[in-house]
């Protein structure tokens, strides 16, 4: 199973996981989550589809999910994902990018574009960054390599994580069961990441133009 596969297929893979692993699924979607945003390297998993299929499976009462569960989960593995990040760039961030092993894993156009997002918009683009796939995983990475104190770092990563938490998963609660949205879930999941990444898209125009 590719990772392509799982993304776009999230909603029979999810079945398949609460089927196989019952109650340890909630520990999957923690790590699954935390791993996207706390690892520097790992900027591809699928964070906002997951929590909308996830809150859509849970909206079934079948699959024996607790949506408040799912928030509060996701909502913690998102802080502590982010936090992490912070701590490592902090602590390993020029040694990181320095390194000639460890920078060939750490995409540079991505983490460019995360400086940039940052230089903009400054604390905020903590809280911003998080609907931004790919920028989401570097931009508390820069944080924690920059000077920005963590007190101040901890609050835009609290309410971008709970924004950005509640939105996808009023979102899979809402509309994920609605005969529809089952039907084309590949086509909607893939605009859900094509939306998301627009931002990603229109800075990499503005760059390609600054530098022409």
């Amino acid at each position: 199973m590719s990772l392509v596969d799982f993304i776009l297929h999230i909603d029979s893979h999810m079945v398949n996981i609460v089927n196989n692993f019952g109650l340890w699924t909630y520990l999957i979607m923690f790590l699954i989550i935390f791993i996207e945003t706390g690892v520097v390297i790992l900027p591809f998993l699928p964070g906002d589809s997951l929590i909308f299929a996830a809150m859509a499976l849970a909206a079934n009462p079948k699959y024996g999910l607790s949506s408040w569960l799912l928030f509060i989960i996701f909502l913690a593995a998102a802080v502590l994902g982010d936090s992490m990040n912070y701590e490592i760039g902090e602590h390993f961030g020029q040694f990181a990018t320095e390194n000639k092993y460890l920078s060939k894993l750490i995409n540079k156009e991505h983490l460019h574009d995360a400086h940039i997002f940052f230089q903009k918009h400054g604390g905020k683009t903590i809280a911003i960054g998080r609907f931004i796939p790919l920028i989401r995983t570097f931009v508390p990475f820069v944080a924690g390599s920059g000077t920005m104190h963590y007190r101040t770092f901890l609050k835009f990563n609290f309410i971008g994580a709970f924004l950005w938490v509640l939105i996808c998963s009023i979102a899979g609660h809402l509309f994920g069961n609605i005969p529809a949205v089952q039907e084309h879930f590949s086509m909607i999941i893939l605009g859900i990441i094509l939306i998301s990444l627009i931002p990603v898209l229109i800075t990499a125009l503005k760059n390609r133009k600054k530098r022409a």
